[in-house]
């Protein structure tokens, strides 16, 4: 049985890293951008891995640009940024596609095993999944994610327990990440 301990990944520095480094820990995978309107996410994201950390939290933080080139910048660049405005301390990796042909494996991964439920209801969801919809048309059925800051929470066993979209309430996200660090 496949789990993220199985894939490799680069940090932002362009070394391979096994998430089997990992193993044991509750992780919050997420794909991020630094101009898009969730990018604020980081702020709670910061705030649950500095109450979290200790008890075998992390946060593995994966810049995407393929949604409305939101994170133009250079891996450098975008780990100044969120360091300087955010304060973030969790790992960062390198800059990836998250759709298409090229396509992370572990986000192709990641979303088969959670696949897209919707952004939830409400005008503003319907707006973006409108947006995103025209936005992904050029990944085919190889669009797995559909925005910037959607979140997997995965188990200390390296399974995917649950998705998270970036219209999710962060405050269930962190309930969720509470929850399982108690198991």
């Amino acid at each position: 049985m496949t789990t993220v301990y199985d894939f490799t990944v680069r940090d932002r520095k362009g070394n391979n890293v096994s998430l089997a480094d990992y193993h044991g820990k509750v992780l919050l995978i997420v794909n991020t951008a630094t101009g898009c309107g969730f990018t604020p996410h980081y702020d709670p994201l910061e705030a649950m891995y500095k109450e979290f950390r200790a008890e075998g939290f992390e946060i593995l933080d994966f810049p995407c640009n393929q949604f409305a080139n939101q994170a133009p910048g250079t891996e450098d660049e975008i780990h100044e940024f969120c360091t300087v405005k955010f304060g973030t301390e969790f790992p960062q990796f390198a800059k990836i596609d998250v759709n298409g042909e090229n396509a992370d494996p572990l986000f192709a991964y990641l979303a088969t095993e959670k696949p897209f439920a919707g952004f939830g209801r409400g005008l503003k969801n319907a707006a973006l999944n409108k947006f995103s919809e025209m936005n992904n048309k050029a990944f085919g059925d190889k669009a797995y994610i559909k925005w910037n800051f959607t979140k997997f929470l995965i188990d200390r066993e390296g399974n995917v327990v649950a998705r998270f979209e970036p219209t999710a309430d962060m405050d269930d996200v962190k309930a969720a990440v509470a929850a399982e660090l108690k198991k």
